[in-house]
């Protein structure tokens, strides 16, 4: 609304020569409170009011004195175009209207009060109208508490009519409303906050006087219900924040979290412990720089933002220890690395926890037993150790896999146990009850293995048992049979064992009737049998047969979060079978933990085991390790120099341990138990790297 639409045109002005006292008198016969001051041009010059002329009184100014000496001080000028909202009317007694410098009119509070109290109905609609177009509801009220004023958005926001609700009192609408105690004592109340209809809004409450007396009470309301839905949110995220601070914070393990750039973000008081490096030293910081400062000789986050996978090293710290680094990256949106959470453990510790673990296995083996026994618990077996997220996937997998009677193959190279995963999934099922039945298809002539697997009946063959023989799949009915090496087992034979499966019966050699059997077949190679299959070395039937559930056990470089475990294992083993109470010093664990291990379990239970044997002192040390652990260390270290690859490496480590063993020992079975892999395994890599394969076999 512009001033213009408002202001009264009736006004009286008079020219800046008259006198004071011709003025007091135009004011006093025609009641005026304002005359406007204009120039010979009509121009404005000011305004004179009672107050500027009493004023001029008491200060016994001369009454012929022009008017152009007693003008009004609190008197301003608008612009008539000018918008209501862009003043504030209540500021000033007297507002004298203008355009280009030629009064059009006057605006006072009393003119102000006459919109106020709705007094004329053209005025009145002129201020609703002007109050509808503010966005915020307004709610006005007089001196009795009535409603006076109720704006568009008041209506939206109460959910009441403007109709319905003028003249009403306010408590009509807000019970015990703050708004009339504002009208009473002429007091703001600023920055309230108000409900209404599941809102929140922000209030401000000023009372409004006229003549200097409060006629009533304006409320400004200002909807704040996002503004405190968002404040919440924050309250509660900086709640979140707050409890995982604490939680990083108050682990026993060290934490550091970097960003995708492998800066330093986040370290709690563990690692300073731990590692002793203060958090201030390398804050802020990026890996790739400490590295090069020296403070770690190599950085778990750097390999993971190469690989994008987790990764476990041993890191050696500027301060001399040695400590275990698991990194696990966390990925956005985009597939981009946005965090690195990097675990560290002191190997240290470690070790003094393993004396603590020691004095509480021989309970806990008790208390395994029993339930056992009971059939309350789901043994892994003492030989399984399950540490790595791989290993926990795969004991779940063999646990599921116990539970049915399908036919199982596992898949893995020499020494990773599989003999040891088959009794699991044995001792697992409903047919643990029964015979569990083993049998090395390598370890078996050729000629032998038939009659082994299927017996004969007698006089079925020269050097034949008079009573004949049960074969050994006959001697498991009701259980389970597992053949390891089944890779290795001749053509005739397979098809055979392809009848079992198919007819579920057998036939011994020199009968002519079959017998029906009830038994699961678990089957175990570290051949690749497709390549055989191509080759037709193996029955491709019988491949689809016995390979329903592949297992594929990893080896152990790719799980060598374990080799702490086992070695602590082996070493108490073989520390109680032979009476010792060796230990083993922490250079020998990061030893262990380098070396990549080709024959796998076995081969780190041959060294451990030969460790405990063969070293002189109470702590096992790096001089006690085996000579092929250094050539390994040293082929390793060329790598780098040289360029060359880990399969090269890995082919002269194996053709060097293969020299020496040969050296040493005469017996392909011997070589195997001192690599820690079968006698079948040391014929194929004899035959690999071209040495000589006459080596007796006995």
């Amino acid at each position: 609304m512009k001033v213009r639409e408002v202001m009264n045109r009736a006004f009286i002005s008079l020219i800046n020569e008259t006198n004071l006292s011709e003025a007091a008198a135009v004011m006093l016969n025609r009641s005026l409170e304002i005359v406007v001051v204009v120039d010979n041009k009509e121009c404005l010059v000011g305004a004179i009011t009672k107050e500027s002329i009493l004023e001029t009184v008491r200060s016994q100014t001369n009454p012929n004195s022009p008017i152009s000496e007693c003008l009004a001080k609190n008197v301003k000028s608008l612009n008539s175009e000018v918008d209501l909202d862009e003043i504030d009317v209540l500021s000033e007694d007297h507002f004298i209207v203008t355009e280009t410098g030629k009064v059009l009119g006057v605006f006072s509070k009393p003119r102000i009060d006459n919109l106020f109290n709705a007094k004329s109905p053209k005025a009145s609609l002129e201020f609703n109208t002007f109050l509808d177009f503010i966005h915020n509801p307004v709610v006005g009220i007089d001196s009795l508490g009535k409603v006076i004023i109720w704006n568009r958005s008041a209506e939206k926001t109460f959910r009441r009519s403007r109709k319905e609700i003028m003249g009403q009192p306010i408590t009509n609408v807000v019970r015990d409303s703050p708004l009339i105690n504002v009208a009473q004592t002429g007091k703001h109340e600023l920055i309230k906050t108000l409900k209404v209809n599941g809102k929140s809004y922000m209030v401000n409450r000023t009372p409004v006087t006229v003549g200097g007396n409060v006629v009533g009470a304006v409320s400004l309301l200002q909807d704040i219900s996002e503004l405190e839905a968002i404040s919440n949110e924050l309250k509660q995220t900086q709640e979140i924040t707050k409890k995982l601070d604490a939680i990083i914070e108050s682990s026993f393990d060290g934490i550091v979290v970097t960003d995708g750039s492998g800066r330093i973000n986040i370290m709690n008081k563990s690692y300073e412990r731990i590692t002793g490096v203060k958090r201030k030293e390398v804050l802020g910081k990026k890996m790739d720089s400490l590295v090069k400062q020296g403070y770690y000789n190599e950085s778990v986050t750097l390999l993971i933002l190469e690989s994008k996978r987790p990764k476990t090293i041993i890191q050696k710290v500027k301060t001399g220890k040695s400590v275990i680094i698991t990194g696990t990256p966390l990925f956005d949106d985009n597939g981009d690395i946005s965090l690195i959470v990097v675990n560290v453990r002191d190997n240290t510790e470690l070790a003094n926890l393993q004396e603590e673990l020691e004095k509480m296995e021989m309970l806990e083996a008790q208390h395994r037993t029993k339930l056992q026994q009971l059939g309350e618990t789901v043994g892994a077996g003492e030989n399984v150790i399950i540490v790595s997220k791989k290993m926990e996937e795969l004991q779940e997998l063999i646990v599921r896999t116990a539970g049915v009677d399908s036919t199982v193959l596992l898949l893995g190279e020499s020494g990773v146990g599989k003999e040891v995963f088959a009794e699991l999934i044995y001792t697992n099922s409903k047919r643990r009850e029964n015979k569990f039945v083993k049998i090395n298809c390598a370890a078996i002539p050729e000629h032998l293995l038939e009659s082994e697997l299927f017996g004969y009946v007698a006089g079925s063959f020269t050097g034949a048992k008079k009573e004949g023989k049960i074969g050994l799949l006959e001697a498991a009915d009701g259980g389970t049979i597992f053949l390891d090496e089944i890779g290795d087992m001749p053509m005739n034979v397979q098809s055979k064992i392809l009848r079992v499966l198919q007819e579920k019966e057998v036939l011994r050699i020199g009968d002519v009737t079959p017998k029906k059997i009830d038994v699961r077949i678990i089957s175990a190679t570290n051949r690749v049998l497709d390549n055989l299959v191509k080759r037709r070395l193996f029955r491709r039937d019988l491949f689809y047969r016995i390979n329903v559930i592949p297992i594929t056990i990893p080896p152990l470089r790719e799980r060598k979060e374990s080799i702490i475990n086992f070695s602590y294992h082996f070493l108490k083993k073989y520390n109680l079978k032979y009476g010792l109470n060796k230990q083993i010093d922490t250079k020998v664990i990061d030893e262990l933990i380098a070396y990549d291990w080709p024959g796998n379990v076995r081969e780190l239970q041959n060294v451990v085991e030969r460790l405990v044997v063969t070293s002189s002192g109470e702590v096992i040390t790096e001089n006690n390790l085996p000579r092929h652990f250094k050539i390994f260390k040293d082929i390793t270290e060329r790598v780098v120099t040289e360029n060359k690859t880990l399969y090269t490496v890995l082919d002269e480590v194996e053709c060097n341990m293969l020299t020496q063993a040969l050296r040493q020992y005469k017996t392909t079975p011997k070589i195997g138990k001192a690599l820690g892999i079968n006698q079948s395994t040391v014929v194929r890599k004899l035959k690999k790297h071209g040495m000589r394969t006459s080596i007796t076999r006995k």
